[in-house]
């Protein structure tokens, strides 16, 4: 006769009460999340406001536009944003002037995302000065794309001129090896830091080749904005 201990399965009581706890535990979690989402919100909000005072010093008050396939639309007024719109903000100077455009840029770095705000000046068709919302780089690695005055340079003027049709650029935005650059549409990449800096070349590309386009054959529509 065996004397191996018998096993018992678990109680409907102990399953019911696991059913419990997780349901209590799934509550709170979204009860948390919706109760600190309004903050997050602000505080994403209120880092981007930043970085646009930031990228276009003469700005004082900014405007939130969508660029569709079809023309622009301000954001004031809209409950979601169009199908496959891309926002950007129209900066104005003291005078209500058309200051500028800021947009944001996002490509995988190093550790994540690396997001960042990029100035655009519409008569030099050049990017004039970036800013970055967020990321999670190699401390003193990656995070010299804030603090390194050679690749910050590359942002006084970045050519993002289009092309002809206006579809797309003339010279697609890229990160070369530091040392390297030849063109004005080009990123002198920071030494050790060149994945961080692909990031940033990367995610502005990919960015003003879907924004420009768009944006360029509505520019009176900003300068005189109703």
């Amino acid at each position: 006769m065996s004397d191996a201990p018998e096993v018992k399965t678990p109680s409907f009581a102990m399953v019911r009460t696991l059913g419990l706890v997780s349901v209590i535990c799934g509550i709170i979690i979204v009860g948390v999340y919706q109760v600190t989402l309004p903050a997050a919100e602000a505080n994403r909000k209120l880092a981007l406001e930043r970085q646009v005072f930031k990228v276009l010093p003469t700005a004082k008050s900014v405007v939130t536009y969508y660029a569709t396939e079809k023309g622009i639309v301000a954001a004031a007024g809209l409950d979601q944003p169009p199908a496959g719109a891309v926002i950007f903000y129209a900066v104005y100077d003291a005078a209500k002037k058309l200051a500028g455009i800021a947009a944001e840029a996002s490509s995988a770095g190093y550790a994540d995302q690396v997001r960042v705000l990029y100035a655009y000046d519409t008569e030099k068709q050049a990017i004039t000065g970036i800013g970055v919302i967020s990321m999670r780089e190699t401390p003193g690695i990656g995070d010299k794309i804030l603090t390194d005055q050679d690749f910050l340079k590359n942002f006084e003027s970045l050519d993002v001129h289009l092309s002809a049709d206006l579809q797309s650029l003339a010279n697609a935005v890229k990160t070369v090896k530091h040392g390297t650059k030849s063109g004005a549409w080009q990123i002198d990449a920071i030494s050790g830091a060149t994945v961080t800096s692909k990031a940033v070349g990367r995610g502005i590309n990919e960015s003003t080749q879907i924004l420009l386009p768009r944006l360029l054959p509505h520019l009176e529509k900003l300068r005189s904005p109703s």
